[in-house]
């Protein structure tokens, strides 16, 4: 619900903040006091496109700021409010409302805020949407295009045709994806015969060479090692023989080991304390030496004898870096690449029997998308009777009591161009994203008369009556939203006008409802009613503010609008009896002031 509206620097307008509340409020003024930017603010709040030429001349900007209560919409509204909020990052304050602004330069450009963050124009449409709808001459408009009709019947019967809309809405992309896969197989059979080719070439050759995780790094160290075989041995045979001797040498000749047994030998066998202490610490040097030495014999044991074992890793080397040109930088990048061609290549079957078997899979998807089309038809062609039922009867109550309303819902043949006809029923139909239905809204303006689409038979004032009417009747299926009227009394008056008021007051007690009007006989069942004033400061500047009116007050703005017989009797008597008489035909009120 819309609770308070700012307008800063838009037309006429100055500065104007208007307090709303739940039920009918109309906002009326003399006119070119500015109704119409009010109108105009709540549109750039759902995102509109920015006119600069709607800023107050002399103005730098427009400002346009509004806040939104989410508490009396209905779940499906709130949990999309919730989700843009959350996306946006948007705040909301203290008491759960939520502030949306929207600012337009004189440069023509625009920006927009929700909840304290700065969000694209088009946020602002996705949070106001589900909350707020504008009905201006535009919009009512749109009312003759099918595909709004379309919306409209949906809207109607949304209980029974949502979950018809969404299985078919399954069904339809399932076919479309199979469909899509089968075509490109069979477009592409030649050129995926040949991907599969060189996918099962590479396969053959890295299975030929078998590459094992990081086995390219241990085969690197191996060589280094391998190439420095020789100056290896000759390091630790040169070692090894320095400690324990060479096996050919003489004797005296043995090396360290036995030169270090022959002094502990010899200070072992001497009477002085000082010199066999001395000992210990060469036994401790002969156990160090033969740790050491006994190593050398086992690493000199190690090493490769084999003359040919780099020649092998060498060998290996290369098949693995023929690899690693083609297919990844390194070995375990190859066994990776290996995996995901094994996979691409299970998904390209492009043989006869794959083929097959796809287009069977895509004649299950269409029978599918098929009965699910023609019961969604089904549905919708029960549903426009009872539509146009309502409608029409709403329509006697405002002054077109002979009208009647046809809703006529006709298959829409695929055209030579559709890309995915659809077969229902043995004819070939168009399959879009709302079914293989388009729907006219047909008006017989009278008895007797032909039925005409709305384009070709409505007037203004007409088209504006069978909107109202169509709200009137969807209200049941939606509560809590907020709907602006702009003038939808456009070209109507007398018993029909009063009948426009009593329609709009008993959509208020499921709606916030605010209308401008220029008729008293709708103004006059309003809860809360709004005045837009404007004066001049005497040096040729206008500007308007917008003001709530109280019961004696509202009599006054009556009696104005009665032919301008505010400053009489006869005139305030007329708005008196015009009240009185709203009251006792309007529906109990919502809430509001009197």
């Amino acid at each position: 619900m819309l609770t308070e509206i700012r307008i800063d620097g838009l037309g006429v307008i100055s500065t104007a903040t208007a307090q709303f509340h739940e039920g009918l409020t109309v906002l009326t003024g003399e006119t070119g006091a500015g109704k119409t930017m009010v109108v105009t603010s709540l549109h750039l709040l759902s995102g509109a496109r920015a006119d600069a030429g709607r800023v107050r001349l002399g103005a730098a900007r427009a400002v346009v700021e509004g806040r939104f209560t989410v508490e009396d919409v209905n779940d499906a509204a709130r949990t999309e409010v919730g989700e843009v909020l959350e996306a946006a990052a948007a705040q909301a304050d203290d008491d759960g409302s939520v502030i949306a602004i929207r600012t337009v330069g004189s440069d023509g450009r625009s920006r927009a805020h929700l909840g304290g963050r700065s969000v694209p124009a088009s946020v602002l449409a996705d949070f106001t949407a589900p909350l707020l709808t504008v009905h201006g001459q535009n919009d009512q408009l749109r009312l003759q295009r099918p595909e709004q009709q379309l919306g409209a019947l949906d809207q109607f019967a949304g209980d029974t045709i949502g979950p018809l809309l969404r299985k078919y809405g399954v069904a339809r992309r399932s076919w479309l994806d199979a469909r899509s896969e089968l075509l490109e197989r069979t477009a592409r059979s030649r050129e995926l015969a040949l991907e599969a080719d060189r996918l099962q070439y590479a396969l053959n050759e890295i299975d030929a060479v078998a590459p094992e995780p990081g086995e390219d790094k241990r085969i690197l160290d191996e060589v280094r090692r391998l190439s420095d075989l020789d100056s290896l041995r000759e390091a630790a045979a040169t070692s090894h023989d320095a400690l324990a001797g060479p096996a050919d040498a003489p004797e005296d000749h043995s090396g360290a080991l036995a030169a270090l047994g022959l002094a502990r030998a010899r200070i072992e066998s001497s009477d002085d304390p000082k010199l066999t202490a001395l000992a210990p610490r060469l036994a401790d040097a002969i156990a160090v030496v033969v740790d050491v030495t006994t190593e050398l014999s086992s690493y000199l044991s190690d090493l490769p004898s084999d003359p040919g074992a780099l020649d092998s890793l060498l060998t290996r080397q290369a098949e693995l870096k023929g690899l690693t040109r083609k297919y990844a930088s390194d070995v375990d990048g190859v066994i990776a690449w290996a995996e995901d061609a094994r996979t691409r290549l299970g998904s390209l079957d492009v043989s006869e029997e794959a083929l097959a078997k796809l287009s069977a899979e895509v004649d299950i998807a269409a029978e599918r998308v098929s009965e699910a089309a023609r019961k969604l038809t089904t549905a919708r062609t029960k549903s426009a009777g009872k539509l146009a039922s309502a409608v029409s009867a709403e329509l006697g109550g405002l002054a077109m009591g002979k009208a009647r309303l046809e809703v006529e819902v006709r298959p829409v043949p695929a055209s030579p161009q559709d890309s995915a006809p659809l077969t229902v029923g043995g004819k070939e139909l168009h399959a879009g994203p709302a079914g293989v239905d388009e729907v006219e809204f047909r008006l017989s303006a009278h008895s007797g008369a032909q039925s005409l689409p709305l384009s070709k038979s409505a007037s203004g004032g007409e088209l504006s009556r069978v909107m109202l009417a169509l709200e009137v009747v969807l209200a049941s299926s939606d509560h809590g939203a907020t709907m602006v009227f702009d003038e939808v009394d456009a070209g109507v008056g007398g018993r029909a006008a009063v009948e426009i008021g009593r329609r709009l007051a008993r959509l208020a007690r499921t709606h916030q409802v605010i209308v401008v009007t220029h008729l008293p006989q709708v103004a006059a069942f309003a809860d809360t009613h709004l005045v837009v004033d404007k004066s001049d400061d005497g040096k040729g500047k206008v500007n308007s503010g917008v003001r709530a009116l109280t019961k004696d007050e509202r009599v006054i703005e009556l009696a104005r609008m009665l032919a301008g017989l505010d400053d009489t009797e006869t005139g305030r008597a007329h708005a008196e009896e015009l009240l009185e008489t709203a009251k006792a035909a309007r529906l109990p009120a919502t809430s509001g002031q009197a």
